[in-house]
Order: C-alpha cells, then sequence, then structure tokens
C-alpha cells in the first residue's frame, strides 16, 4: 500500500499543531491505521530519550504515544536545543553533534540536512501506512525560506498535502491565514489544501460568515472549527507559562492541598517533570521566578535546564537561592531534578566550557556534592530501585521506579550525603550505578531521573509524606487512574472533540485515503 500523509503547518508558533497532530494520530490509530508522526526539525528544551538512547522532542513523544507506536528519533530527526541568544545544540538521529550558531545552521549546515531528513522519512515509510507530519513556526517566514527544512520544502519533498492551521483565541486569525497563504509561492499555495481555525470559543455558528469569507477569498475549504479544549489535558511542546501560572497577589492558600513552588529557570527543560504532580487532585502547583516570593510551600523543586551554570548565577542573583535557603531552614524539603540537581551541591565546575563561558560557580550547599561537566552526553531510559533514607524515600526502600537521563555532568557525593536510587538497567543493560543524593537530615533529594513523578507509587508516597507533615490525613496511592491510563484517556477525549469539529470525510478524500 501507498504511504499517505497530510501535513499540518500554522500561521505560526503555539497555533495548536503539535496536539491536532496528536488527535489526527489517535483518530487513524482508531480507525485502524499503521500511522506514525513526523516533524522534520524541532526547536525545543523538552526532550525524551527513546528506548535505544536517543533524544529526541517530546511533542513527537507524545503523538507517538497517541499513535501507539514506539517513539523513535526518525519521528523526529533534528532536534535544536537552544542554548544562547543565537546558537543552539543540534541533535541529529537522536545524538549530539554540537553547538551551532543560527547563521551557520541556517547557511551551510541546512544543506546537508535534507539527506538526513528524508533517509528518517524513507525509513517511517517502511513500517507505517500513514503518516501524519507537523511544520514548525510559519511557511511565510520569508528570511529563512532559502533554507528551511521544516515547511514547504518537506511538503513538497514528500508530497504531502497540507492544511494551514490559525489559532482564533490570539485574535487576528483570518489576516494570519489570509496573509500567510499570500505571501507563499504560486506551487506553495497549491499545495494548501484547507484550513483548520484552532481554539474557538463560544458560538461557531456566529462564526459561520467568517468561514464563508474565508472560503470565497481564498478558494479553499475550511476542514473545521476546533474549540478550546476542556476537561481534559495534553502535553504541551516547551513552554510552561500556559500549564502553570503563579499564584496571583492576594490569593488564600489551600490548607486542604499540598503546596509545591517551582523554579521558573530561564533555561528550565524538561518542564513536563512536574505534570503528573499538577494533576492530582490534592496539589497546587506554581512556577516561581524573578520578583515573585516563593511564600510558604510545602515543596520547593528545582527543575532541569540546559544551561544549570547560567540558570545557577539567576538563582542566586534574584534572590531565590536566598528565599530557598531560608526555607529550607525553616523545615521546608527541597527537591531538585537533573540540572537541578546539580544546583543543590556545593559546587558546579566546567573545566571544558561545555555548558557555559563561567568555569565554576557556587552551588547552593544543600547537598555534600560537587558536579564536574564533561564533554559526553548521558541519554539512557532507565530502571532504578530507591535506596536512601530521609522522608522522602523512607518506607519505599528497594521499589523499583523508572525514568531517563540527559544531562552532561557527573556528581561525586561527599560523607555528609547518600546515593538516593541504584540504577539495575540502563538502555536495557543490567549495570549497579548510583544516583542523585539524600542529604544527612533527609530533608534535600536531587536525582538525575527524569520522568521520576510520573512513577505513581512514588508520586502518592511524596505527597503523602508533605501531606502528614501539614497535619493532613495521607490519600490511598490506590485511588484514581495511572498517569499512562489518564493520558490514554485523555487521547481518546482529544480524538473525540477533533473528529465531532472536522470533515473527516474531506480530509481522507485530501489525503488519498
Amino acid at each position: 500500500m501507498e504511504v499517505k500523509s497530510i501535513m499540518l503547518q500554522g500561521t505560526g508558533s503555539h497555533v495548536g499543531k503539535s496536539v491536532l497532530v496528536a488527535a489526527l494520530c489517535r483518530i487513524f490509530r482508531q480507525e485502524g491505521y499503521r500511522v506514525a508522526p513526523f516533524k522534520s526539525q524541532n526547536m525545543a528544551l523538552n526532550s525524551f530519550v527513546t528506548k535505544d538512547g536517543g533524544e529526541m522532542g517530546r511533542a513527537q513523544v507524545v503523538q507517538a504515544e497517541a499513535a501507539g507506536v514506539e517513539p523513535s528519533v526518525d519521528m523526529n530527526p533534528i532536534l535544536l536545543k537552544p542554548t544562547g541568544q543565537a546558537s543552539s545544540q543540534v541533535i541529529v538521529l537522536g545524538k549530539p553533534i554540537g553547538n551551532i550558531s543560527a547563521r551557520k545552521y541556517h547557511g551551510e549546515w541546512t544543506r546537508e540536512a535534507m539527506g538526513i531528513i528524508m533517509g528518517a522519512w524513507e525509513r517511517l515509510c517502511a513500517k507505517y501506512e500513514l503518516l501524519v507530519i507537523e511544520g514548525a513556526g510559519s511557511p511565510a517566514e520569508v528570511n529563512l525560506k532559502s533554507s528551511e527544512v521544516v515547511n514547504m520544502r518537506i511538503a513538497k519533498a514528500t508530497n504531502s498535502p497540507v492544511i494551514l492551521v490559525g489559532d482564533i483565541d490570539k485574535g487576528g486569525v483570518l489576516a494570519s491565514l489570509v496573509g500567510t497563504l499570500e505571501l507563499l509561492e504560486p506551487e506553495e499555495r497549491d499545495l494548501v489544501a484547507g484550513f483548520i481555525i484552532n481554539k474557538f470559543r463560544g458560538d461557531v455558528s456566529l462564526f459561520q460568515p467568517a468561514i464563508e469569507f474565508l472560503e470565497q477569498k481564498t478558494g479553499k475549504p475550511v476542514l473545521g472549527v476546533v474549540p478550546y479544549f476542556q476537561g481534559f489535558k495534553v502535553q504541551e511542546e516547551d513552554s510552561q507559562t500556559d500549564l502553570c501560572s503563579p499564584a496571583r497577589p492576594g490569593l488564600e492558600r489551600d490548607m486542604q492541598k499540598v503546596e509545591l513552588a517551582v523554579i521558573r529557570l530561564p533555561h528550565i527543560s524538561n518542564f513536563t517533570d512536574f505534570d503528573a504532580l499538577g494533576d492530582e487532585p490534592d496539589v497546587h502547583l506554581r512556577y516561581v521566578g524573578r520578583e515573585q516570593s516563593l511564600g510558604k510551600p510545602d515543596l520547593v523543586v528545582l527543575p532541569g535546564s540546559k544551561n544549570t551554570i547560567e540558570d545557577m548565577v539567576y538563582v542566586q542573583q534574584s534572590g531565590l537561592a536566598a528565599e530557598i535557603l531560608a526555607l529550607h531552614s525553616a523545615g521546608t524539603p527541597v527537591i531538585g531534578i537533573c540540572g537541578g540537581y546539580q544546583m543543590l551541591g556545593r559546587e558546579l565546575r566546567d573545566p571544558l566550557h561545555t555548558e557555559s563561558s563561567i568555569p565554576s560557580v557556587r552551588g547552593l550547599g544543600l547537598l555534600d556534592m560537587v558536579t564536574i561537566f564533561e564533554t559526553e552526553k548521558v541519554t539512557c531510559q532507565v530502571t532504578a530501585l530507591l535506596k536512601g533514607g530521609g522522608c522522602f524515600l523512607e518506607g519505599l526502600e528497594g521499589t523499583t521506579v523508572s525514568g531517563y537521563e540527559i544531562h552532561m555532568g557527573r556528581s561525586e557525593l561527599g560523607s555528609q550525603a547518600a546515593p538516593a536510587f541504584t540504577i539495575t538497567e540502563r538502555s536495557g543493560e543490567e549495570v549497579h550505578c548510583p544516583d542523585g543524593a539524600v542529604s544527612r537530615d533527609g530533608m534535600v533529594m536531587g536525582t538525575y531521573l527524569h520522568g521520576i513523578f510520573d512513577n505513581d507509587a512514588f508520586r502518592r508516597h511524596l505527597l503523602n509524606v508533605l501531606r502528614v507533615k501539614k497535619g493532613l490525613e495521607p490519600v490511598n496511592a490506590q485511588e484514581g487512574l495511572s498517569v499512562l491510563e489518564q493520558r490514554e484517556r485523555d487521547y481518546d477525549k482529544l480524538a473525540q472533540v477533533v473528529r465531532d469539529s472536522l470533515n473527516m470525510n474531506l480530509l481522507r478524500k485530501i489525503m488519498g485515503l
């Protein structure tokens, strides 16, 4: 059977392309197709590690989950992780090849990229019968058109019809759709087979005159108007801003909930580590950055970072370090994940300037530990046993957890800290390696394991420790759905909303199904 494809491009970033691709992957899976996502180039700090140790964008992982298939780096052959104002770490087929400036990347390097991209595409075509492609940003960015490898060039190379997505919630959706079309070359306009209006609020019948205008103006059909999703959540690509807002001034604390404060770092990575915590009904999760007070949370969390040393400087200069230390002295526990774990130590050293031009910086000193950055990047899925004690882990010794590592640092523990976990399997191979650290008083813990809070028993144990410390009764760990069960249910809800909103018969006709 000939491989069929459809490509979603947008009038700009954050119009909802990623989630709509996930929805189509689930819909076509439900219809019995072997379907997979594809995004040739992704720029994101939110990444994931595949079973064979390749790093790829988290959005394509979500889309693969919706499609019911194992994530593969071929679904996202090029991942850009911004490291500075105009440079990114470039990851090709799951492995970093170095930091490249934007000028160099959009110049000589993209000439090599199409071969890599089309190789990945051909491998996917050999495994699947239907591919749903996601573009990036806007195809009308004329300054980048000659070097882009993610929008119209991919549509042409894969012979894929394009659906243009506009975000009505931002306003000006008609102008952005018509304007985008107008800025395309004639042969590119011919590839656009229709429009989707996304994130609509209110009575869609009142929007009908606008739909008729758009179709008459462009000669292209509107496949549907998709409402703003409510009642379920699908992980976003690369901005925690829309997921968790800081507490509003004067907002009274809910004393029946555990309050978690996550430090909003300038280079925060893998913020979806905390989705499972924020989804718990007895949790109030908020992000705190510069010029915001930490207040009196029940737990402070330092997340991962793409530039840990510079983010450590930010934490110190913003006054957040002093607040964290004061809260710890008053009895508030602290957890760090990956880069956040490294910040908990006494010192961070980067003698080879792997992450920063700053050779070393003082850490928070809450763990007896020093981190040295190295050039080799660790990217592995892992299984580990809980080992350390203290309030976080006591009672769970020997429990198995899973997660994944993405880091370039090596942390050496002193006598006042003990490993938190023992890694027993790394990328499918049996190992016996310590991970993370717990302070002697048990009130500070860090780990390199992303996804640790997706482990249901560990997450509920942690929250119950905080509940008891607050004077609340613990919650039964068996109540409610697991993280994976909830995700599956949300993918089904997403698919139903999008299926009900789109002219699926027209979409199938456009795809040649």
